[in-house]
């Protein structure tokens, strides 16, 4: 098969960055999407050919209006297609990277055509804003940045069997 028809034909995955920002009390940032009955980390998906810090930095410019330093990588997920998105629907991997500190929500400008509201939450409360297939990866996130190496959070097999992560 010739090169460019073989590359064509292999299987792609949606890549997204998001960022974990925390305050001085050592909360989280999280932004409500006005598209989603759920709360997320600051992020998005990464444009074609963009790097996934790149895309880290290009989305928090754009949702809360602040340039922050991409700092470290601290977590990747792997999470099977949404059956939502169809039968073409791709996998996806998430890479979640440590933004710092702020000190509060000063001069935070939320992107009002995506976000309706963002907030500081101490980390025992994102079981009830976030969705349960993004937990893991948030929590290994937090891990990773309280023990200085980089979390990789897998699908197990039941995962896999069962569907679930999406």
């Amino acid at each position: 098969m010739e090169p460019a028809r073989w590359h064509a034909s292999l299987p792609g995955v949606v890549a997204t960055a998001g960022a974990l920002i925390h305050d001085a009390a050592a909360n989280l940032l999280v932004v409500k999407p006005n598209y989603r009955d759920y709360w997320t980390l600051p992020g998005g998906i990464c444009e074609f050919g963009e790097a996934p810090h790149a895309a880290c930095a290009r989305e928090v410019t754009e949702e809360i209006g602040l340039r922050l330093p991409v700092g470290r990588l601290l977590s990747v997920d792997w999470q099977l297609p949404q059956p939502a998105y169809g039968p073409g629907a791709r996998p996806a991997v998430y890479f979640i990277f440590d933004c710092g500190t702020l000190r509060g929500s000063t001069g935070i400008a939320l992107q009002a055509a995506e976000l309706d509201d963002c907030a500081f939450v101490p980390p025992e409360a994102l079981a009830d804003l976030l969705p349960s297939f993004a937990l893991p990866r948030v929590h290994a996130a937090l891990a990773a940045r309280a023990s200085g190496c980089v979390r990789y959070v897998p699908l197990t097999d039941g995962d896999h069997a069962a569907g679930n992560g999406q």
